[in-house]
């Protein structure tokens, strides 16, 4: 029998890490895993018990959708159906939200949508500045298409996953492939009609950082030379050379014996077959040899041997939720000479940054305008520190096994519809299947996966099977009758969707189905009806994150590309949220009656 103290431990480690989610005091894994730890530590689980969760099936089958949308992206399909899109969507600011509203929903409700929208992103940028029209039109619109999809299908968010993995362990019977796409379907109907009839009215004309900058004006070449035996900055500091009081030009980074000096310019002492690499506009390539005292043909006094000039381009970064560079600042990064490139503008919560950011930590979500050489571009974006908003990632694609990888998913899809096998096991061969066919790399396929997110869904499993150990959901949902159960059932489902959508807006949106879950099964007990309304009611509760930048991650992206405020979300999302729970509270009952 459960003793008292634990329900209260276990009601006081919950608030606790709903306070460290909210305030950001560490990363939403490492929160959720020491909750998991404390629970074993103080006996509310045995080891047993908390070492269960790790064989739930939910987290399994979203690491492997993770790395079939990875396959998919990796073999050219999502691309080419961007592609597609840009050739189709037309000119007008109608026919593109249709297009993409129509493309966008059915897509993410079988692929992660992160990928998907971090696909569209750059196409529906680079389609803004071709059509001379806003990217803030079009992004908070393909953020919420991504979400509504995701509705449809049990694989298509990870929070339907969540919550069919938890209702299953507590006897429930198994949700199928397609259960949620009955509403899932009305979800992406009611979004697509108020994004083309209302919600477009109620979007910002924001500028992008792109845009702060003229192309033609804000052209800069980058000039390379090396530093000659008979040269006299041989031996000397920058600081002390002729180049440091140069005003029209920037040396912008130092290579010697083949690789770029990591420590700062100032501290660099020059030394024969020094490589510099400088930075000047269009004229400035002319005034560099005209400045006296510089001249980079040989039999320079500053014995400089010109190598060559290349137009420098410019183009946006967004930091990405895996990206190194997370909590640190330009400065301490020493951003400039470690990566060739220069940033010249931050984008954080709604302001454009063109001065004094050097100092600002950076964080997921920002957006960074880089200008360097074409290489170094490359090579920065081939990381997964940034996700490239200027254009798709250029990285060969195996588009010959395109075929494989979508036969894949539509494998998987089918059979999950039979319900033949669990979809753990599906997925799992699935995935298997675009690895032994080189569909991707087992390098990629790892890297594609989200472990925090993997990790922080354990954590939260642990604590919600906590819920149910100590008996704090009966108790909770107790409570909850004696409030709301006199009003009927369908009055208790819509509190429990509010609740769930609200709290996705503060927190992550899989950890509130993983708390939650437990919470809505007891309360169908304690009423004496079908707990499975209710558990659909979190799933879509907890995935309409639509009122903030930081609920969801496709709206976390969208924030900085699009030179959002945080206010837009609300203008834009409040009323949708608000539609979406009435017809929840209405249609959930009658697909799934009590």
């Amino acid at each position: 029998m459960p003793e008292v103290w634990e329900q209260i431990f276990v009601g006081a480690l919950v608030v606790l890490v709903f306070v460290a989610f909210m305030k950001e005091w560490f990363s939403p894994d490492l929160v959720a895993m020491s909750a998991f730890v404390l629970l074993i530590l103080f006996g509310i689980l045995d080891p047993g018990q908390a070492l269960s969760v790790l064989g739930n099936p939910a987290p399994i089958t979203i690491g492997c959708m993770f790395i079939l949308s990875a396959a998919l992206e990796r073999t050219g399909l999502i691309e080419a159906l961007g592609s597609w899109f840009k050739k189709v969507a037309g000119k007008t600011e109608f026919t593109i939200l249709l297009i993409m509203m129509i493309i966008v929903a059915p897509l993410s409700a079988f692929v992660n949508n992160t990928p998907v929208v971090v696909v569209f992103m750059p196409i529906l940028l680079s389609l803004s500045r071709e059509l001379d029209l806003k990217a803030s039109r079009f992004l908070i619109p393909l953020s919420y298409a991504a979400i509504a999809g995701g509705t449809c299908t049990i694989i298509g968010t990870s929070t339907n996953l969540v919550a069919a993995g938890v209702a299953t362990d507590a006897g429930l019977e198994p949700f199928g492939m397609f259960e949620t796409g009955k509403m899932g379907i009305f979800f992406v109907g009611i979004t697509g009609v108020y994004l083309m009839l209302f919600g477009r009215r109620l979007l910002p004309d924001r500028v992008t950082l792109a845009t702060l900058f003229d192309s033609e004006e804000g052209k800069e070449f980058l000039t390379q030379a090396f530093i000659s035996e008979q040269s006299p900055l041989v031996g000397k500091l920058f600081t002390e050379s002729p180049l440091a009081k140069m005003r029209e030009i920037r040396i912008i980074e130092v290579v010697r014996e083949g690789k770029p000096l990591k420590r700062p310019l100032p501290k660099i002492c020059f030394e024969e077959g020094d490589q510099l690499l400088f930075k000047s506009h269009v004229s400035g390539v002319v005034e560099i040899n005209a400045t006296e005292g510089l001249d980079l043909m040989p039999g320079s006094d500053l014995g400089l041997d010109r190598v060559h000039t290349e137009s420098a381009v410019l183009m946006e970064g967004i930091l990405g939720p895996q990206s190194r560079l997370a909590g640190h600042s330009l400065k301490e990064l020493n951003f400039r000479q470690r990566y060739g490139v220069l940033i010249l503008a931050v984008h954080r919560r709604g302001e454009n940054l063109r001065e004094r950011f050097e100092d600002v930590k950076l964080a997921f979500g920002d957006t960074l305008l880089v200008e360097g050489p074409v290489d170094r571009m490359n090579e920065l974006f081939a990381q997964k520190d940034f996700v490239n908003l200027s254009r798709p990632k250029q990285r060969p694609l195996r588009r010959s096994k395109a075929p494989i990888a979508l036969a894949a998913l539509g494998g998987f899809i089918f059979l999950a519809s039979l319900h033949i096998l669990p979809i753990v096991v599906l997925a799992l061969s699935a995935a298997l299947l675009t690895l032994l066919t080189r569909c991707i790399d087992s390098q990629d396929a790892y890297d594609s996966v989200e472990w925090k997110v993997i990790f922080m869904i354990f954590g939260m499993l642990a604590l919600g099977k906590s819920l149910q150990v100590t008996n704090a959901a009966a108790v909770v949902s107790e409570q909850a009758v004696d409030w709301f159960g006199a009003y009927g059932p369908q009055v208790v489902l819509a509190v429990i969707y509010l609740l769930a959508a609200v709290l996705t807006e503060i927190i992550t949106n899989n950890a509130v189905a993983a708390l939650l879950t437990p919470l809505a099964i007891a309360v169908g007990v304690q009423l004496g009806v079908d707990p499975r309304p209710f558990v659909v009611a979190v799933m879509f509760g907890s995935s309409a994150s639509f009122m903030t930048p930081i609920g969801y991650q496709t709206n976390t992206f969208v924030y900085g590309a699009g030179g959002y405020k945080f206010t837009d979300f609300m203008r834009v999302g409040a009323p949708l949220a608000l539609i979406l729970w009435i017809a929840a509270t209405l249609l959930i009952p009658v697909l799934w009656p009590f």
